[in-house]
C-alpha cells in the first residue's frame, strides 16, 4: 500500500481539512522514529500531534487515562487497573454509564507494548489503522462508500458514541469502517470542532475503500445537480 497516495486520495475525495492519521500496535519504534513525547491526558491526545508528526508511545505513556489505554488492549499494572475501576463507579454514579458497560466495550487484541502515530501521507511502515474526523456531510460519503447505506441485505452502518477512542478495536475487530461520535473526553482532550465526528477504517481496507470513496464523490455530484434542477424547476428559483 502506498501510504502518501492513500492519504491523498483520502483528501481528494473526502475534501479532508485535516490529514488522515495513521497508527500500528508495535513492541517497539521502527529505526529513527522519536520515542518520546510530552505527557498526554489521554491515547487520544496522540492523535492530533500525529498530524504533524511521527512518533512511538510506549503503554505506560497512555495510562492517564485508563479507559483509552484497556482500550487499546495494553498490559495495566495494579494501580491503573484500580483507577479504572474507580473511574467506571464515579461514571456509574453520576448516570454517564452502566456499571455492566465496561466489559462490553470493545478492546484491541494485538497484545503490542505500544504504538506508532504519524500523519498517513508519511507513515513510517504499514499501518494497523487510519483515522479521520468528518464533517455529517462527510461522513455521509464515508458510509456509502462502505456499503453502510444499503438496505438490500446488509444493516446500514451503526455509528457509536463513547468511549471515542473505542472505535479503533471496532473497526479492526470488525474488519470494517467505523463512525464514532466520540465521547466527552476525546472533544476535551483533542479540542477537535463540535462539528467533527471520528471515522476509523483498517489499513488493509484502505485500497478498495479509496476506489469506492472516488466513485460514491461522483454519483453524489451527480444527484446534487438532479437535485438543484428539480429545486429551480419547483420554486422558480434560478
Amino acid at each position: 500500500m502506498n501510504n502518501a497516495t492513500i492519504a491523498a486520495d483520502l483528501t481528494a475525495h473526502l475534501d479532508l481539512e485535516s490529514p488522515p492519521v495513521a497508527l500500528a500496535f508495535l513492541d517497539e519504534p521502527p529505526a529513527g522514529v522519536p520515542a518520546n513525547q510530552p505527557v498526554a491526558p489521554s491515547a487520544c491526545t496522540f492523535w492530533r500531534r500525529a498530524e504533524k508528526e511521527a512518533f512511538f508511545v510506549p503503554a505506560e505513556a497512555h495510562f492517564n487515562c485508563p479507559i483509552g489505554a484497556m482500550v487499546m488492549g495494553f498490559d495495566l499494572p495494579a494501580a491503573v487497573s484500580e483507577e479504572l475501576m474507580g473511574l467506571v463507579g464515579r461514571m456509574s454514579e453520576c448516570g454517564y454509564v452502566d456499571a455492566s458497560e465496561a466489559a462490553k466495550i470493545p478492546v484491541n487484541k494485538k497484545g503490542r507494548k505500544g504504538i506508532l502515530y504519524g500523519p498517513l501521507a508519511r507513515f513510517p511502515g504499514e499501518p494497523d489503522a487510519v483515522l479521520v474526523w468528518l464533517t455529517p456531510l462527510q461522513a455521509m460519503i464515508w458510509s456509502e462508500a462502505a456499503g453502510g447505506a444499503t438496505w438490500g441485505g446488509n444493516a446500514p452502518t451503526t455509528v457509536f458514541g463513547r468511549p471515542g477512542c473505542a472505535a479503533i478495536p471496532s473497526a479492526l475487530g470488525d474488519g470494517r469502517p467505523t463512525l464514532s461520535f466520540g465521547c466527552i473526553g476525546m472533544r476535551t482532550f483533542t479540542e477537535i470542532a463540535p462539528d467533527r465526528m471520528l471515522a476509523v477504517m483498517p489499513a488493509a481496507e484502505l485500497p478498495a475503500f479509496a476506489r469506492a470513496l472516488a466513485g460514491k464523490k461522483d454519483v453524489n455530484a451527480a444527484m446534487r445537480s438532479f437535485y438543484e434542477e428539480r429545486k429551480a424547476a419547483t420554486t422558480g428559483a434560478a
